[in-house]
């Protein structure tokens, strides 16, 4: 007989090493960046450390996606290349490890005009897994070369993006680099846009409250005027 998803054992991180790796990789990204000396970004970075530190520490049980992607992940293995020869190398190399397992999504059930093929993003960590959490959502971006993101808040998270290879700009206020940490607090209204030669592959965090990361995904909304 086989058995039923109910009653099959549930995978976890020990099973699933890949995905613990990832996790450690994340880890040392929130370690050992830099905060430029802001106590806020120090903060956010040490309660990222400390719930993947708890995923690893209790074995949280792994759902892999069914594997999906968009348009945009056509310009995913050249934002691997690039990546793979800049400072965080050995995120990518985890990253391109659980690759052809990630399911690449839009979050929105209406895809604002010229995102469609400029843009996705995947989970590593959240309430529907692939590393099942309450405390944290962790991901990928993707932009394709041109992309332009609107203008966007989210409610009650704080969110962190670290830029694995290509160059962002957020707001017209500064370019992101491979490296560079970007930090937005809740309700923080924020645009991101992409140069026209190179995709970028950005890593991002999200904390809150578990009534707020389980209502949200990369979701499009504007402050109320």
């Amino acid at each position: 007989m086989t058995p039923s998803a109910d009653t099959a054992p549930r995978l976890t991180l020990r099973q699933l090493p890949d995905w613990r790796y990832l996790l450690q990789e994340y880890d040392e990204l929130y370690r050992f960046l830099p905060a430029g000396g802001s106590d806020k970004i120090a903060g956010h970075q040490r309660k990222v450390r400390e719930a993947i530190s708890r995923l690893i520490r209790t074995n949280a049980p792994v759902t892999p996606q069914p594997k999906a992607d968009k348009p945009v992940t056509a310009h995913l293995r050249r934002a691997l290349d690039e990546g793979r020869q800049g400072v965080l190398a050995p995120v990518i190399r985890a990253l391109d490890v659980v690759a052809p397992d990630l399911s690449w999504q839009y979050g929105y059930e209406r895809v604002p005009k010229g995102l469609q093929d400029t843009f996705a993003y995947a989970e590593i960590a959240g309430g529907t897994g692939p590393v099942v959490s309450t405390e944290i959502i962790l991901g990928v971006v993707l932009f394709g070369p041109g992309c332009t993101y609107p203008a966007h808040a989210h409610h009650g998270i704080t969110e962190s993006y670290v830029c694995l290879s290509g160059a962002v700009s957020e707001n017209h206020q500064g370019v992101y680099v491979p490296g560079s940490m970007i930090f937005n607090p809740p309700q923080h209204l924020h645009r991101i846009t992409v140069g026209k030669r190179e995709p970028a592959l950005l890593a991002y965090a999200w904390i809150g409250a578990p009534e707020d990361l389980h209502e949200q995904r990369m979701i499009f909304s504007r402050p109320r005027k």
